[in-house]
């Protein structure tokens, strides 16, 4: 048995949670068994338990922004050491055999892999812009201590590459991969038109994503709300949670709703479990990421069930959508073309039945979680070779 030891930046369920859950979930048993830590409890660690994956608790500092200062050093500093120590008491006798970082967030690897003398397979699921130094610093200390860089996508590879820190040969593109068994077009809507007063014959264009500075829920708005006007059918959703210390940007959005005219027909919901469903229920999915996107995997959960995807055109999801075949792209930062794209497809409901069937063939050949979970058991046996 392969004991391998997975560090995680959180508990929530978003997309590098969601992977990382089917990762460990699809292993097989007989061969691998993870060892997962997590800061938090929450929703990742409640799921992780129900499939009978060890679970342990160790709040460790996670790289966010409010440790850019001196103090947030020293704090960050103090906090590291008591926690990689924690965890290696927990492991030390475990016969780790491999190390898995799930995120550039995530330092206490560096310290664990020196602790427990074994490869490093460091996940990438980020493309760090700004700050610039951050950027710099993480792809510095990838190539000097991971022994093996996964990224999610080609658009990550080549940034971490063209950081001029990391040696080409070290890097792996694995695509995630979403489970077709959750994600598909046959799960029930019905509920959801009663619990959102949805009337049947409407048209549904829904953005599901964490509220946060890039990822575009103002974008969507300032895009899609003026259509509201010509189309008496049209309604708009924005679903998903917020950092905590950050819920002044979920209000801002709600006190700019609120303004816009129709917004009766503009509905904004907090994190929910049922986004199979919501997939389901929307007639075309829209992510306008302001930065690029690494791999969105909400998108993959679109083309899952078979829904067509607007977006703009930069980062992963030029990876996820053939432009005009299950989905349509914009330039990126600019909502008003953004809104020409999405108004395309609802104007055209032929087009949305055709552009949906290809994105749930595109999800199935490049997106499977059958070749996601294949080529990571491969990457463990490479490494454990090595």
């Amino acid at each position: 048995m392969i004991n391998i030891l997975y560090l995680h930046a959180g508990s929530e369920m978003y997309g590098a949670d969601k992977v990382l859950l089917e990762l460990v979930s699809g292993l097989d048993k007989q061969k691998f068994h993870p060892i997962i830590i997590l800061p938090s409890e929450g929703v990742l660690a409640v799921a992780l338990r129900k499939r009978d994956i060890e679970v342990h608790i160790i709040s460790y500092p996670i790289l966010r922004r409010k440790y850019f200062n001196l103090q947030g050093i020293l704090k960050y500093t103090s906090g590291y050491f008591k926690a990689t120590n924690q965890i290696y008491k927990i492991v030390r006798n475990r016969k780790i055999s491999l190390l898995h970082v799930n995120t550039v967030a995530v330092l206490e690897g560096i310290a664990l892999k020196r602790k427990l003398k074994v490869p490093l397979i460091w996940h990438v699921h980020e493309i760090i812009t700004t700050p610039k130094i951050i950027y710099k610093v993480t792809s510095m200390l990838l190539g000097r201590y991971a022994d093996q860089v996964i990224a999610v996508s080609n658009a990550v590879a080549r940034h971490l590459i063209n950081s001029g820190s990391i040696n080409k040969a070290k890097i792996k593109v694995i695509y995630n991969g979403v489970d077709n068994e959750v994600f598909n077009p046959d799960v029930n809507t019905d509920y959801l038109f009663d619990e959102f007063k949805v009337p049947k014959d409407s048209v549904r264009v829904g953005m599901i994503g964490r509220v946060n500075a890039w990822k575009g829920q103002m974008d969507f708005l300032k895009a899609a709300a003026p259509l509201l006007e010509k189309q008496p059918k049209l309604y708009l959703f924005l679903v998903g949670g917020v950092f905590k210390g950050e819920e002044q940007r979920m209000v801002a959005l709600k006190q700019f709703v609120a303004g816009l005219p129709h917004h009766e027909r503009i509905i904004i919901s907090d994190f929910r479990n049922d986004t199979p469903n919501l997939h389901n229920f929307f007639d075309v999915f829209v992510l306008p990421s302001t930065r690029p996107d690494p791999l969105p995997t909400v998108v993959l959960e679109a083309m899952a069930t078979g829904r067509p995807v607007v977006g703009y055109q930069h980062g992963g999801i030029t990876e996820m959508v053939e432009k005009n075949r299950n989905g349509l792209l914009a330039r990126p930062n600019n909502p008003n073309l953004l809104g020409n794209e999405i108004s395309k497809l609802i104007n055209d409901p032929d087009q949305r039945q055709i552009m949906g069937n290809n994105s749930l063939i595109r999800q199935k050949e490049y997106f499977s979680l059958f070749s996601y979970i294949k080529n990571f058991s491969n990457v463990y046996r490479i490494n454990l070779k090595g």
